[in-house]
């Protein structure tokens, strides 16, 4: 067996087993670090496939960015994990159906003849990536070139999606705390501070009051004892 595909063996393995680990871990801590392991395992396969640029890709924006964030949100919210775990056997079947499916389409895939892994031999990507100088600038090519608008759109809805989120968090709630600055710059003076007129103390009046806070006091321990 080569190293290459003894390295391809290794990959897999551990990224299956990951996979199976992420949907029945009972921690979803645990899980969300079993994806990422998922992920650095799948970047591995790109690279053995040299494509470079997919793998660091995968590395940074998912594993750098997506999961830290999804790993951040699942340790600040308070999950209750039995409450989720109710309908798992209930809903068993259907994932087993739609997994079964995935898994009929990836064999007919690399099994087939037009999709084999025979028709990618290691030297056609080698030629490519002579001639065009990298498969990252090959790719950069031909998404700025011939997919331009495709990729113009998908920005465009990216877009539209996060102006969707920040717009639905904005909603009111009752439990909801918050200030609004034009508020607290339009306020008054009179609105805040209230001058109360007092009559003034003099010596006889304080030690009327002193007095009759020691009375107070020799009350309240009396009843005490």
């Amino acid at each position: 067996m080569e190293f290459t595909s003894f390295l391809f063996y290794l990959f897999a393995a551990v990224m299956l087993f990951s996979a199976l680990r992420v949907i029945t871990a009972r921690n979803p801590v645990h899980a969300v670090l079993f994806l990422v392991l998922a992920f650095f395992n799948a970047a591995g396969l790109w690279l053995l496939l040299q494509a470079e640029f997919l793998a660091i890709a995968l590395i940074m924006v998912y594993v750098g960015a997506v999961m830290v964030l999804f790993l951040f949100v699942v340790m600040m919210l308070d999950i209750n994990i039995e409450r989720i775990r109710l309908g798992f056997w209930r809903h068993l079947p259907l994932g087993a159906a739609v997994g079964g499916i995935m898994v009929i389409e990836m064999t007919a895939v690399l099994t087939g003849l037009y999709f084999g892994l025979d028709n990618f031999p290691a030297q056609l990507a080698d030629a490519a990536a002579t001639a065009e100088g990298s498969n990252t600038k090959a790719l950069a090519r031909s998404l700025f070139t011939d997919y331009v608008y495709p990729f113009e759109l998908a920005s465009v809805i990216l877009l539209v999606a996060i102006i969707a989120a920040v717009m639905l968090t904005l909603r009111e709630r009752k439990d909801t705390k918050g200030m609004r600055p034009a508020d607290q710059i339009a306020i008054k003076r009179s609105d805040r501070v209230r001058l109360v007129k007092m009559a003034s103390v003099t010596d006889s009046n304080a030690s009327n009051l002193a007095a009759t806070l020691d009375t107070a006091t020799d009350a309240k321990g009396g009843a005490s004892q």
